[in-house]
């Protein structure tokens, strides 16, 4: 149960080391033993280390501040780096508490414009387990909690020994106690987690904990999860070895599908102890940093994103996971979740405003309710100028700490047909607008039933969603600045029934070092109305989709392949909104859009990507954008076979070839592309596509 980092076995620190699970059977709360375990431990604390063979000590501190952002509804896919900072630090402790940690060297690498600036107590590391009283963030983010093991934090928690372990050292045996640790009140600022205690020493080994709400005093703050880990130092003294913090932040006026991520790691080693260190050496604030010019003299190696751990764009790095179940499974749920109330809310920026040829300029809004215990409540709307329809959806959800969701909904909206979307739907209004060239094929729909959220199971997440629609074709009722809209797709009136089963796999590290996203989904129903009257039996059909893609980096280059495969069967005949369309820039570059319409699509997009020189542009406070661009040529082909009726004809194979250009930190991508079987040059502009979801 309990992971202890890797360096706690490292030669540098223990020579030696075998750890072995040790039989200890849970405990109830606060029982005897574990009681007598915690006072011992809060007392050793209260000593501050006062052992008289340690004065003070000096080491050094390796560490990462990286700043994520974390996009797209549910999100579930993995933050991207934002802001990488690679710090290291002189740090300095004398008895019974005092501390002062010097930034000798500090360098950054920006990947996307920014303006962040940190806490100065986050560019440094926690001392002694923290004091008493708990302060994050300058007092800005938590302030006033009280330590588990201290006078006040005695009567304010509850505890229980949970599990053990025992460390064989050469010389010596020692026996570590899991101890967990609970609020009496979880609607009093308070820490839920654990401590790890060293059973003969009562020194703290190990602390692992995440904050109930009330603790919080910034709203948008989601929570911080902290991971302390200490290595026995001259075989005697459990001093700080690793160290980790994630504090996640979402807006609070706006329920957006968008989270800031702050991740701090830190590796302390090589300790000095009894220096002679002088006490008027501590004098002013306990975290400093060297002048700039000194700052710059510090070696490094290699580049930050080079030496930046591998898994940073993990939703969330184990350990810290690990901490908010921990926390979660100690106490109820929404003690830990975002606070009941009002917000504006939209899934995207084109649910305020958006244009295409059905609807011309619409206009929208929304809002969620909270009322905690994982229950909400949505309602959105927009209105199209030119088509004078209302749109609008209702949910009602109710999702659980566990993965498993319930949601009920209605809805009147306009539903895009195919499985892919060929760019934003930002860009393609402002194309839709001025060029004429709406890259959707909406169709009417209106629908009311039921989702249920499975939660995750061996890394895929599942979903049924069950409803009774009315489907319909549209209109064009708007008109252009320039050019002429394209023909809306001769959607079939009908009612359907639907049931519907989707897998996703978030991005995340698969084999042989690539980061693999898969997204299918299987559905089907019975349906009534147009061209159907005929049929013998009740009409229905039967559809699956599935796209993955694969990422690989080679060096400082990538390899992109995306793959597509769809297919869909009915009787008496397949409704026209339930073809497997492609064409467009990422189903099908240098064909027009949805220029293929049939009951089998497949496609392969095999990409290269690297670096190439380009002209650095200054952003003001949000910083710099590199001197580099990212050339991407690729290759491409699509099979079809079964046309639709309204659709050109088309089977067989259809390649292509092109390349694109990703300028301004990877925001904005530019695309030329020729198809080689009655295919044509296309060009096409657009934001990089892991904002479509929210754009």
């Amino acid at each position: 149960m309990l992971r202890f980092s890797a360096a706690l076995g490292a030669a540098c620190w223990v020579l030696g080391l075998s750890i072995v699970p040790a039989a200890a059977p849970a405990q109830g709360w606060n029982d005897a033993r574990t009681m007598a375990l915690v006072e011992r431990a809060t007392a050793r604390r209260a000593e501050q280390l006062a052992d008289t063979a340690l004065t003070d000590y000096r080491a050094t501190a390796h560490g990462y501040l990286t700043f994520l952002a974390q996009l797209g509804h549910g999100l579930t896919e993995p933050p991207k780096v934002v802001k990488a900072d690679e710090l290291a630090l002189e740090v300095y402790w004398h008895a019974p508490d005092l501390s002062k940690q010097v930034i000798e060297g500090r360098r950054d690498t920006l990947l996307l414009p920014t303006d962040i600036r940190y806490h100065r107590d986050h560019l440094g590391i926690v001392q002694n387990n923290f004091p008493n009283i708990i302060r994050l963030g300058e007092g800005d983010e938590v302030q006033d909690v009280p330590h588990p093991l201290s006078p006040v934090g005695m009567a304010d928690y509850d505890f229980a020994i949970r599990d053990s372990l025992t460390f064989r050292l050469p010389d010596r045996t020692l026996s570590v106690y899991e101890v967990a640790v609970r609020p009496k009140s979880d609607t009093l600022p308070r820490i839920v987690g654990a401590i790890y205690i060293d059973r003969t020493s009562a020194q703290v080994v190990r602390m692992a904990f995440d904050f109930t709400r009330p603790a919080y005093l910034d709203k948008q703050l989601e929570d911080i999860s902290i991971v302390l880990e200490n290595a026995l130092v001259n075989g005697r003294f459990w001093l700080p070895r690793r160290q980790e913090i994630e504090i996640r932040r979402t807006g609070t006026w706006l329920d957006f599908p968008a989270r800031g991520i702050i991740r701090g790691r830190w590796e302390i080693c090589c300790y000095e102890v009894n220096t002679g260190l002088q006490r008027a050496f501590f004098v002013g604030p306990e975290i400093v940093q060297l002048p700039p010019a000194l700052l710059q003299r510090h070696q490094w190696e290699g580049r930050i994103m080079d030496s930046l751990p591998p898994d940073v764009r993990a939703v969330t790095d184990a350990d810290v996971r690990r901490v908010q179940e921990e926390a979660r499974s100690l106490v109820r749920a929404e003690a830990l979740s975002r606070a009941s109330g009002a917000a504006l809310s939209a899934r995207r920026v084109s649910d305020f405003v958006r244009v295409n040829r059905v609807e011309g300029l619409a206009l929208g809004a929304g809002a969620t309710v909270r009322f905690g215990a994982g229950m909400s409540s949505s309602l959105s709307g927009r209105w199209g100028i030119d088509d004078h329809e209302p749109k609008g959806r209702a949910t009602f959800d109710v999702q659980r700490a566990s993965g498993l969701g319930l949601q009920l909904f209605a809805t009147r909206d306009y539903r895009d047909a195919g499985d892919l979307p060929e760019g934003s739907l930002l860009a393609n209004s402002f194309a839709a607008q001025e060029l004429g060239v709406d890259r959707t094929d909406p169709y009417d729909l209106r629908a009311a039933g039921v989702g249920v959220d499975l939660g995750a199971w061996g890394g895929l997440r599942w979903r049924i969603e069950a409803s009774h629609e009315t489907q319909g074709r549209l209109a064009i009722h708007a008109a252009p600045w320039r050019g002429r809209y394209e023909r809306t797709i001769p959607a079939w009136s009908i009612r359907e029934e639907r049931l519907a089963l989707s897998i996703t796999r978030p991005t995340a590290l698969a084999f042989w070092g690539t980061e693999l996203g898969l997204r299918s989904e299987l559905r089907g129903g019975w349906f009534m109305g147009r061209d159907t009257s005929f049929a013998t039996n009740q009409p229905y059909f039967g559809r699956v989709f599935v796209a993955a893609q694969l990422e690989r980096p080679m060096g400082r280059d990538r390899l992109v392949t995306r793959t597509t495969i769809g297919a869909v069967g009915a009787s008496p005949d397949v409704p026209p909104q339930e073809m497997v369309f492609l064409g467009g820039p990422i189903t099908a570059p240098g064909y027009p859009f949805h220029r293929f319409a049939a009951t089998f699509g497949a496609s392969e997009h095999v990409e290269w990507r690297t670096h190439v020189p380009f002209l650095p542009l200054s952003l003001g406070p949000f910083g710099r954008a590199p001197g580099s661009a990212t050339l991407a040529p690729y290759v491409h082909t699509v099979y079809v076979n079964g046309s639709a009726p309204f659709a050109e004809p088309a089977r067989g194979w259809y390649p292509s070839a092109g390349v694109g250009v990703y300028v301004l930190f990877d925001l904005i991508r530019f695309d030329v592309a020729r198809g080689f079987r009655h295919g044509e040059w296309t060009f096409s502009v657009d934001l990089t596509r892991d904002l479509w979801d929210i754009l």
